[in-house]
């Protein structure tokens, strides 16, 4: 069995199914998306990692970043149309949910992730 479905088959978080949700989406952007379990919680990476969940408390928070080490920045050439990335340097940046994302927030959050996807290429 894959260790990220094993990982969440036992997450016991408020917001499973929304992580169960967004992992869907991500995967669903490009066919070479790899996962793993990485800081206690499911990764993704093309190349190298590109979004990590963080699920400490009860909210859900996604963070993008470029790997393990700072490579570009990537603020300016980031299409945000909700304005849902919270940004922690100019290579990393959190989309945090507090309740699971409205249909609204999660077709930004698609925009948001390819435009992260085409500055990371």
């Amino acid at each position: 069995m894959n260790e990220v479905v094993a990982f969440l088959d036992a997450l016991r978080h408020p917001l499973a199914k929304d992580v169960r949700k967004l992992r869907t989406l991500i995967l669903g952007l490009d066919d070479e998306i790899t996962e793993s379990i990485k800081w206690n919680a499911p990764s993704f990476a093309l190349d190298d990692d590109f979004a990590t969940f963080h699920l400490r408390g009860k909210a859900l928070t996604l963070v993008l970043h470029s790997g393990a080490r700072s490579k570009k920045k990537m603020k300016p050439a980031i299409a945000d149309p909700a304005a849902l990335l919270e940004w922690r340097g100019a290579d990393r940046a959190l989309a945090t949910f507090s309740r699971s994302p409205t249909a609204a927030e999660l077709s930004s959050l698609r925009v948001v992730l390819r435009s992260w996807l085409g500055a990371l290429r």
